[in-house]
């Protein structure tokens, strides 16, 4: 099986870019990263390609994928044979989104945690 050409559009810190990265680990696929965060020509060839603004966007072998998750990605190399099943586990959960974006984040109705105290 040969290996795929990828690009794919994320953002440094992101849940959802986080769980691309992992799988393409899982099934050791190599892919150029383009940080649309701290390289706006990035972020504009993003939108130029898709039309649309999220993220991770991800080109496979020419075919664009827009605004998934990783387990998208992984469902969509598995439906078209570009990887084989596998029983690595992912680093990361492949469906989650930024931290900020959680259940309990701030602006949500749950609790909020209680500052860290550091010892000095």
């Amino acid at each position: 099986m040969s290996k795929p050409t990828i690009t794919a559009y994320l953002k440094p810190w992101c849940g959802w870019s986080a769980g691309v990265r992992a799988v393409f680990k899982k099934y050791e696929l190599t892919f150029e990263e383009r940080d649309i965060i701290n390289r706006p020509e990035f972020f504009d060839e993003m939108v130029q390609k898709t039309g649309q603004t999220k993220q991770p966007t991800i080109e496979i072998n020419g075919k664009v994928l827009a605004d998934v998750s990783g387990e998208e990605v992984e469902a969509w190399l598995l439906q078209n044979g570009i990887v084989n099943p596998n029983n690595r586990t992912p680093e990361v959960p492949i469906n989650q989104p930024c931290a900020h974006e959680m259940p309990g984040a701030s602006g949500s109705a749950a609790p909020q945690a209680a500052p860290l105290a550091f010892k000095r």
